[in-house]
């Protein structure tokens, strides 16, 4: 039976993981689940699935489950603080870990994994944008095996050669569906809430994700993560708008053939291609009706109306530290967004200010990298008020 620990549980990819895992009651199981600070939510996931261990980043919300945990007479034993995702990737009888805390808060859980040689189903793509070389070594050497999560790069893997090489591979197309503002004009944009930038038309997101949706950051972000899953130089990598995310992405190799991976746009087909990985399990996924589809269409991405993408292309080109700085510098950008401190547009502006004011040079370790994180952080909170 596979051990399984679940980083995240309680949001949109863990609850999905949880849903594949259930279906495979004697093939998997759950030795762990952390979240940050949801209480119930994760009570309610223990209950069903009585983990020998749980973890809540919060001490206080950690010291409640605790108590609820006690009451309900079950053994699971309460880890609390950033520490113990750590704790919990490297157990020894969890064979596989689902990384899917966002931001630059899962890197270390996610190293950790690597570094502990498990199956890293990796759904924080923050990972390999602030800590790609860092990261791909700590697989390397040892011996971990990495598993994309990302609907997009799990298609670009599953069309991939069998040897994970890239012989004969032309080109990656990542597939973009555009978000809810891809036909709006540059001055549709200015008055954007949170509300709309959170209503995606084709998937079901958390808040952060959904608006790097929208400013198609998440979409940059995903460009510089294949670079590191792949190998491929930035150029080599197309983004294609297809509105229907139906293809989640193709590779076109240098005779000419195009491979597509397609599928419903459902999160549990690609945890279930990892999970089982080289097998196919039932991921609970209908199947796909391309008649019901009846068209399919793609276009050139707009690099005016979202300005993020290109920020992205630029951050990946300049290399060492300036992708972890432009992800750092976005999270407190839509942070500020949410709260409603900035306007959408200001996003990509944030970014790019603190981008150029930024030191380029070569990270030396993962405490340098959160270093250049915090000082990131701190410089857009910083110019922040000049933007609005």
């Amino acid at each position: 039976m596979i051990g399984v620990t679940v980083l995240g549980s309680t949001g949109s990819i863990g609850t999905s993981t949880l849903d594949v895992l259930r279906r495979h009651p004697g093939q998997f199981r759950v030795v762990a689940l952390a979240a940050n600070s949801s209480v119930d939510k994760l009570l309610e996931q223990v209950v069903e699935f009585q983990p020998p261990y749980a973890v809540l980043v919060d001490r206080t919300a950690a010291e409640q489950l605790r108590q609820h945990i006690a009451n309900n007479g079950l053994a699971t034993e309460v880890l609390d603080g950033a520490d113990a995702l750590e704790v919990v990737a490297s157990l020894s009888q969890v064979d596989a870990v689902m990384a899917a805390i966002v931001g630059a808060a899962g890197l270390r859980s996610a190293l950790a994994a690597a570094t502990s040689g498990k199956r890293v189903l990796l759904a924080n793509k923050e990972s390999l944008v602030v800590a790609g070389q860092l990261f791909m070594d700590a697989v390397e050497q040892h011996q971990a095996t990495l598993l994309p999560i990302d609907s997009e790069h799990n298609a670009i893997f599953q069309c991939m050669p069998a040897d994970r090489s890239k012989e004969g591979v032309r080109r990656i197309l990542l597939t973009a569906s555009g978000g809810p503002f891809r036909n709006a004009s540059v001055n549709d944009l200015q008055q954007v809430t949170p509300e709309q930038a959170c209503a995606h038309p084709n998937w079901d997101m958390g808040r952060k994700i959904s608006v790097d949706s929208a400013t198609m950051m998440n979409k940059g972000l995903e460009v510089i993560e294949a670079h590191w899953l792949f190998d491929l130089a930035p150029r080599d990598i197309q983004v294609v708008v297809h509105p229907q995310s139906v293809i989640h992405s193709m590779v076109e190799y240098v005779d000419g053939s195009v491979l597509a991976q397609m599928g419903n746009p459902d999160m549990r087909t690609p945890i279930a291609h990892a999970l089982s990985w080289p097998d196919r399990i039932d991921s609970g996924v209908a199947s796909l009706d391309l008649f019901e589809i009846a068209r399919l269409d793609f276009q050139q991405p707009d690099f005016e109306r979202f300005p993020s993408l290109q920020l992205a292309y630029d951050a990946v080109a300049a290399g060492g530290v300036i992708p972890a700085v432009l992800n750092a510098a976005n999270e407190v950008a839509v942070d500020a967004f949410l709260a409603g401190r900035i306007p959408f547009v200001t996003i990509p502006r944030l970014n790019q200010a603190v981008m150029e004011s930024a030191e380029q040079m070569q990270p030396q370790s993962i405490g340098h990298l959160l270093e250049v994180d915090q000082r990131s952080r701190r410089q857009a909170e910083q110019i922040l008020p000049q933007m609005v």
